[in-house]
């Protein structure tokens, strides 16, 4: 089995009110199966962590941020996951953006995203905890309360 290594930027978007931004999707190869997760996904050629997270966010959410404005990291990890048939290892990097509000914008969605992404929702740390569906970073809730 090949094992597509790669590196990725996330953001956790947070409001006001501590709540996380997460969107729902899947993986074509594999329909029925849905997560929730953060805006982002893998870099493209030279791409800091920073700029491909902002890309993916804008991209995803249509929010418009300058990777500077995400600042540094504030985690890290390394996720092992199968997509569309091919086997990852990814290492990710998260940023904090906090928004005072937000609503999301689907229009500069590429077409993959289009076909496996569809909704979004605002979670506060304590509904990502007693929730019983796939969130991922599965450390999210705590990740959240530490911020």
């Amino acid at each position: 089995m090949t094992v597509i290594d790669r590196r990725a930027g996330r953001v956790l978007c947070v409001d006001q009110a501590g709540r996380a931004l997460l969107l729902h999707g899947g993986d074509p190869a594999r329909p029925g199966q849905r997560w929730w997760f953060t805006p982002g996904g893998g870099l493209r050629g030279s791409e800091s962590s920073a700029e491909g997270a902002a890309r993916e966010l804008r991209e995803e959410t249509g929010l418009h941020v300058a990777a500077t404005e995400l600042g540094p990291p504030v985690w890290r990890e390394t996720a092992e996951f199968s997509y569309n048939g091919a086997d990852y290892r990814q290492d990710q990097e998260f940023f904090l953006l906090r928004v005072a509000e937000w609503r999301v914008d689907t229009a500069g969605m590429e077409a993959d995203e289009q076909q496996t992404i569809t909704e979004h929702r605002w979670w506060s740390p304590e509904e990502i905890a007693a929730s019983t569906e796939r969130i991922y970073p599965v450390a999210l809730a705590d990740l959240l309360r530490g911020l």
